[in-house]
């Protein structure tokens, strides 16, 4: 999922500069209320592991943020919607691959001209994170015949090469080995050190929170409970 595109440092106060700001917001489906007053906001360059037990409200929280489902009371001031400078891809758990087609056709649908000097341009970005995430050697599978975690990396790689700003990712290590985790968060990790960019990652691995610097908001029943560095993990 592809949303609204940003440099990466906005002009004013840090209080303007934010990427997503949710204020006292509420989700409901139909008779449930799954997100309950949550209130986060989100700056550039941020790493955030958004953690909770099945069913806490993970999912729901980075449709939110990826303006994919309004609020049903509260605010989300999204940045992605308020300027076309600001872009935000969403690997959810749902891939949006095209079965029938190659794993390097899915890939090319990110390709834009606007972001790329040329389409050679696009082919080494995109077959050297094919080679980072061991995806190079299985260009020309179809996804009809990957396993899920092949399936994920090349959800993850089409994902980066629309060069967002943002990067919400649903549980995206959760068909890959141990190995292939690190090796994926490692790429997430330099990007996000080398091009400032944003990842809020929702997950189970505390393994791998663990690994890695960022902050951790954790729900609990639509609640967020939690919100700063991870010492309790």
């Amino acid at each position: 999922m592809l949303t609204g595109r940003t440099p990466q440092q906005a002009v004013g106060s840090k209080q303007q500069n934010y990427l997503f700001h949710l204020d006292n917001l509420s989700v409901d489906y139909g008779p449930n209320r799954v997100l309950k007053s949550v209130q986060l906001t989100i700056y550039p360059g941020e790493i955030l592991f958004v953690t909770g037990s099945s069913g806490a409200g993970k999912t729901t929280l980075l449709s939110v943020l990826g303006g994919h489902l309004e609020p049903s009371s509260g605010k989300a001031i999204l940045a992605h919607q308020r300027s076309s400078k600001h872009f935000v891809s969403s690997v959810f758990q749902d891939l949006r691959l095209i079965q029938r087609k190659s794993c390097e056709d899915n890939m090319f649908m990110a390709y834009d001209s606007s972001l790329y000097s040329s389409k050679n341009d696009f082919y080494k970005e995109m077959e050297d994170l094919a080679r980072l995430l061991s995806v190079y050697d299985h260009l020309n599978k179809k996804i009809e015949d990957c396993n899920g975690g092949l399936k994920q990396k090349v959800a993850m790689i089409r994902a980066l090469l629309c060069k967002p700003t943002a990067l919400l990712a649903d549980e995206p290590t959760a068909s890959l080995d141990k190995e292939s985790s690190y090796r994926l968060f490692e790429v997430l990790n330099h990007l996000n050190h080398k091009k400032g960019l944003t990842l809020v990652w929702a997950t189970h691995n505390k393994e791998l929170i663990k690994q890695f610097p960022g902050k951790i908001a954790h729900l609990d029943q639509g609640r967020l409970v939690y919100s700063g560095h991870a010492c309790f993990i």
